[in-house]
């Protein structure tokens, strides 16, 4: 028991206690400024109260933060996100014995008084004061829902909150004149309903809905007498009374609220002992919350979406309004994500490369025509604990979508934009070059968009071996992947024409810095990503129309109000004939080429193999007339010294590590996954002159392995490939 100052009179504590309520009654005394006048006692009818500025809307219909959920394109649960575990729902959706022991426990005289009880005010404080603290409250169940809303609106700024609920004569004035006006414009139901749909029951629960599966795993309306009381009583302190951890806690304060509803009538003194009796029965489901629970390994895809609707103006013009709406919550975000093509995708990514790997693998894949992303697989799972091999790194997409730094090295998968640009400007799929393995150009014979020389040294490159030496045509050098034809024919074509039918394609860098105009970008010096790369060939399928990359379908607010979602653009990047003809020729890919292990023998497909210095990155981009498909594998982390020769990967050995013999293979069961063998549309069939007798010498896949030293990630950042330009000296720092 508190003891008394010395003097006599009341402690410091219970002086305190008293003159906070005292002043809070004064405070609404003075706050009755244009009340009826009977001052104080109006505070306690349910008269009109004239005079007070217009309630604020968010007190009527508070906006509170629920649960987001994101759908896959036919409606099945990809995963659920929130910053508030609550899901809304109406009074008619709520145990009556629920509503009864809320009321019962917080405000028994709830129906009897206005928004504010006077009886009770005057009772806590002469109960505070003899106590000499703060042992009962007096705030009506109407006051405790205004200060939950002004709680709510801050979110988790911890300024915000603190001013919430500092307990200031200024902040309790403000709460009951709000209180008032809620009562008048509302009513006891409705405020009830809002009541039981904002409180915090603890593990995470904000309102009735979600604390009742929580703790109960059943919906509130189907709470009984016990579960009902249980959760009443958690309001109070839901860490002191909470049943996971303190059970007995739980149980008696459960008991408390039994028999504060036997007392005010609700139910009769036999059923509150009966319920007393019973044992407390859990059945607790753990919360889940974000893109770590998402199906089929579609953790990396979910938070793209996530990424989307934080970045993207259509869904806000600044980025603290777009915040605003995802911590808010309560969408239905309804996406372009196949469930057969991602499970098809998280297939393909884990079947040939392990999660513990040294290497990491990454499937995308893009419907032509609509740029609907409908997979995004990774061999390593999606979540926070290395010690699981677990990343949130994303490495499909660019860096300001969660992805790599810079992204990777393309390789020859770039060598299908040059030959698209020649065709471009008219030179004939028949064009010959006669080179030997190993060839010299001059760097000021390639100009830049600007129309200045790249250089005036001499570049040097070769082919993968010192046989590949001889005439080549276009179809014959896209199939076997020939080096020196493609810097000659990027010299005939223009290093400019070059990049900007790259640009056309969507052709970006993961880290949003421009394309650079070097002439070893025909050999795939540049860096990108696997979305990019699936979208640029997927305009090869659509017959030479681009269609940037969605994930999104529609997204529906929780009032059921559709909001504006992005939109696929399409441009035409070339000709629908250098299209047929680009894919007649990247036919001949994977049925004879370099890319023949992944070539599908019961449909039109085309692709292009692509492997980088030293075997740091190898790629396989294919497509079929309604599916495009990247797959990338290499160092995700960083690690300098990791190359792809004698390696094992999947516990399979590779001498070395080629775009056909084992991102190839992760294409094709990709591809035989998503596709449907009923629909197998056929490429519009046109025909490709080619020189009279092309040499085809070449076998196996080749990349820009060109002399000099290999090119190897800065500073062990993840998709940092330095594009290795022989002949021409870069500056320090340029990559930095």
């Amino acid at each position: 028991m508190a003891k008394k100052r010395s003097g006599g009179g009341l402690t410091g504590t219970q002086q305190a206690a008293k003159f906070l309520g005292v002043s809070v009654l004064a405070g609404a005394v003075l706050a009755g400024i244009a009340l009826p006048a009977a001052g104080a006692l109006g505070l306690a009818a349910k008269g009109t109260v004239e005079g007070f500025d217009e309630i604020p809307s968010n007190l009527k219909t508070p906006p509170l933060s629920q649960r987001t959920k994101i759908l896959d394109s036919e409606g099945g649960l990809i995963a659920t996100v929130y910053s508030r575990d609550r899901t809304v729902v109406p009074i008619d959706k709520i145990s009556p014995y629920m509503q009864k022991a809320i009321v019962a426990i917080e405000d028994g005289r709830f129906y009897e008084h206005g928004a504010v009880d006077l009886k009770g005010v005057l009772r806590a404080i002469n109960r505070n004061a003899q106590s000499g603290g703060v042992s009962e409250g007096a705030s009506t169940l109407t006051q405790q829902y205004v200060k939950n809303v002004f709680v709510e609106e801050a979110g988790d700024d911890p300024e915000k909150v603190a001013q919430a609920t500092q307990q200031t004569i200024g902040r309790k004035v403000r709460e009951l004149k709000f209180a008032i006006q809620v009562e008048e414009e509302l009513g006891k139901k409705k405020i009830l309903e809002n009541y039981l749909n904002i409180t915090f029951f603890g593990q995470q629960a904000y309102g009735i809905e979600a604390a009742s599966q929580r703790y109960f795993s059943k919906h509130a309306a189907d709470l009984n007498l016990g579960e009902a009381a249980m959760l009443a009583g958690l309001v109070q302190s839901p860490s002191r009374y909470d049943p996971v951890n303190d059970i007995e806690e739980a149980t008696k304060r459960r008991n408390v609220v039994l028999q504060r509803m036997a007392d005010v009538k609700d139910i009769s003194q036999a059923e509150a002992d009966e319920a007393k009796a019973a044992p407390l029965k859990l059945k607790v489901k753990a919360p889940k919350n974000g893109c770590i629970t998402a199906v089929s390994g579609a953790g990396f895809f979910c938070d793209y979406v996530r990424k989307t609707i934080l970045t993207d103006p259509v869904f806000g013009k600044t980025a603290e309004e777009r915040q605003k709406l995802w911590n808010l919550g309560g969408l239905t975000v309804r996406t372009t994500l196949s469930p057969r093509a991602q499970a098809a995708a998280n297939e393909a990514a884990t079947a040939k490369v392990d999660k513990d790997d040294p290497v990491a693998a990454s499937v995308v894949q893009v419907q032509p025509g609509t740029g609907k992303i409908l997979s995004m697989g990774q061999s390593r799972p999606y979540g926070l604990d290395p010690k699981k091999h677990e990343t949130t790194l994303n490495l499909g997409v660019a860096n300001r979508m969660g992805g790599s730094t810079y992204g990777f090295q393309v390789g020859s998968t770039f060598k299908p934009f040059t030959a698209a640009a020649a065709l471009e400007k008219g030179i004939s799929p028949a064009q010959t070059y006669t080179t030997p393995w190993k060839i010299e150009l001059e760097n000021s014979s390639f100009r830049t968009c600007k129309g200045s020389p790249t250089g005036y040294d001499k570049w040097e490159l070769q082919n993968e071996l010192e046989e590949e030496a001889g005439t080549w045509d276009m179809t014959g050098a896209l199939g076997k992947s020939i080096n020196t034809y493609f810097a000659l024919l990027e010299q005939q074509t223009g290093l400019c024409e070059t990049v900007q039918m790259a640009r056309k394609l969507g052709y970006e860098r993961g880290d949003g810095e421009p394309v650079k105009e070097n002439p070893s970008i025909t050999l795939g010096s540049e860096v990108s990503t696997p979305l990019s790369m699936a979208s640029a060939y997927a305009a090869f399928a659509n017959r030479g129309l681009y269609c940037t990359p969605v994930a999104i379908e529609s997204v529906k607010a929780a009032n059921g109000d559709k909001l504006n979602v992005p939109q696929t653009k399409c441009t035409r990047a070339m000709s629908d004939r250098t299209a047929d003809t680009i894919n007649q020729m990247l036919k001949g890919v994977v049925e004879d080429g370099t890319g023949t292990k992944a070539g599908l023998s019961d449909r039109d497909n085309a692709g292009k193999t692509g492997t980088t210095n030293d075997r740091m990155d190898a790629w396989f981009v294919g497509y079929t007339p309604n599916l495009s498909t990247a797959v990338w594998v290499g160092d995700d982390v960083g690690e300098k010294d990791t190359s792809m020769f004698r390696i094992t990967i999947g516990g399979e050995y590779y001498p070395k590590v080629c775009g056909g013999c084992l991102p190839g293979p992760i294409w094709k069961i990709a591809m035989t996954g998503a596709l449907d063998a009923g629909q197998t549309p056929s490429f519009n069939t046109v025909s490709v002159p080619r020189a009279e007798k092309p040499e085809d010498k070449e076998k196996g896949d080749q990349g820009p392995n060109k002399p000099g030293k290999p090119n190897k990630p800065r500073d062990g950042k993840p998709g940092d490939r330095r594009p290795n330009v022989p002949g021409i000296t870069l500056p320090p720092g340029i990559f930095d």
